[in-house]
């Protein structure tokens, strides 16, 4: 990591992510929101933001902070910045859970919600924009991998801008047809811009830079990842642009869903084939449990795609879509996510504290913050209780669906255990924990040392 610097709130970011991710594990296990209410009810739509804002998008922004100063060799534009971007975020997310919550009568009406969120989203979009972006404008030209993150925040943009479009609508504020037609026929759009767009493109070009990284590989820039890029960026344009023109001047819809569907399916194509060379042309032998659980989480796409082709091919898929997102977003995502976090969280937390030292005093190895024998039990508890989460949903069972969630929950809080553990150095032996010249690190809070 020559010339970049630690992130000083990314701990922060993933706190915050984690706690919303056990919040909504928790909320489904209590039968709050789908399936125990329809797909479309305000309380479904407060778990789901809860999952695309709180868990997976702060993980993500948080992620970014602190690696996209690797991908590109320079030191974040602005180190300060990230905490007020935070509190934006979080803030907005509050105020969105509360104006779905007023939709559903459980809040007192009255109170502007909805032009709140907006407000507080859109400047934390535009802080996280200008902060990266300055960072990679600096940079140029762009590494692969950054100009995927690139095409993510235009498509993190866009999720935001039809979200806000939404709200404002929800409020009655934004009355103008097209408006209105967008926020009745546009809710795949802004779903599909934020899961596959903003998160899953996003996710792709950083995995690139991490798997290679962790996994002593070769850097990929070959025809092959290069493809994957213009046929995401083509599946965006065609989603984002030829849907909302639909949309708006009465064209097909579905057409531009389907032909979006197809160059993502051929995008992700590319991307596992890949990974697989990644794996092959690994130097480590040994595959560390980060990349056996992005492998996990890698096959859990795979079988989201073979699930969605074959409810297509079923006329189902209208009837299963609840079970298709929910394999995307806990499956594909958050399986990654969180695989990737418990290797992020143990190398943030040796460069700052063993970075400084390093050549000077005997110092642990990154491996030697974790115990994987111990952590991997609760991966392989929360894979399989997605799994059956999925069967039930598609069979029509919700309370094996909040069972399942129970597991998923009970799962998560083992692996945040790990988590807190590597951060707190609890599992380096004594003789190597501390030397001298190195501070116990900050739970929520890193410091910034030049490396």
């Amino acid at each position: 990591m020559i010339g970049a610097t630690l992130s000083r709130w990314t701990m922060s970011y993933f706190a915050a992510a984690l706690i919303a991710l056990i919040a909504a594990e928790g909320l489904i296990a209590a039968g709050f929101g789908f399936p125990s209410a329809p797909i479309e009810a305000p309380d479904t739509l407060v778990v789901v933001h809860i999952v695309a804002i709180g868990w997976l998008s702060l993980l993500m922004c948080g992620a970014l902070f602190q690696f996209v100063p690797v991908l590109v060799a320079r030191p974040i534009h602005d180190n300060a910045l990230p905490l007020p971007t935070l509190v934006c975020l979080v803030g907005g997310l509050a105020m969105l859970l509360l104006g779905f919550l007023q939709l559903a009568g459980r809040v007192a009406h009255g109170l502007p919600f909805f032009p709140a969120a907006v407000a507080l989203l859109v400047l934390g979009f535009i802080l996280v924009a200008w902060n990266l972006g300055r960072t990679m404008w600096a940079a140029r030209p762009l590494t692969l991998a950054a100009r995927f993150v690139t095409v993510g925040l235009v498509a993190f943009g866009a999720t935001v801008a039809l979200g806000s479009v939404f709200a404002l609508a929800l409020d009655g504020i934004a009355t103008a047809g097209p408006l209105v037609d967008l926020t009745t026929f546009g809710i795949p759009i802004h779903a599909a811009a934020g899961l596959g767009g903003w998160l899953t493109l996003t996710a792709i070009g950083v995995s690139y830079r991490l798997l290679a990284m962790f996994m002593l590989a070769p850097e990929l820039d070959r025809a092959s990842s290069r493809g994957v890029l213009w046929l995401g960026t083509a599946a965006l344009a065609v989603l984002i642009v030829g849907g909302i023109v639909a949309i708006c001047h009465g064209g097909s819809l579905p057409l531009a869903l389907s032909a979006a569907g197809l160059l993502a399916a051929a995008s992700l194509g590319l991307y596992g084939n890949d990974i697989l060379y990644l794996y092959r042309a690994r130097k480590r032998r040994k595959i560390e449990l980060n990349s056996r659980m992005a492998g996990a989480a890698l096959i859990s796409l795979a079988v989201c795609i073979a699930l969605t082709v074959m409810l297509i091919a079923l006329g189902r898929l209208g009837e299963h879509i609840g079970a298709v997102v929910f394999l995307f977003s806990f499956g594909w995502l958050t399986g990654l996510g969180l695989g990737k976090l418990y290797k992020i969280v143990a190398f943030v937390t040796w460069l700052e504290t063993y970075g400084p030292v390093l050549g000077k005093t005997p110092t642990p190895r990154v491996q030697d913050l974790v115990v994987e024998p111990r952590a991997i039990k609760w991966f392989w508890l929360y894979f399989a209780a997605v799994y059956v989460a999925t069967a039930a949903l598609l069979a029509g069972a919700p309370l094996v669906v909040r069972l399942a969630a129970a597991a998923m929950l009970i799962a998560t809080c083992g692996i945040v255990a790990q988590l807190v553990r590597t951060r707190c150095l609890l599992d380096v032996t004594d003789k190597l924990r501390l030397p001298a010249g190195v501070r116990q690190p900050q739970l929520l809070y890193a410091t910034p040392r030049q490396t």
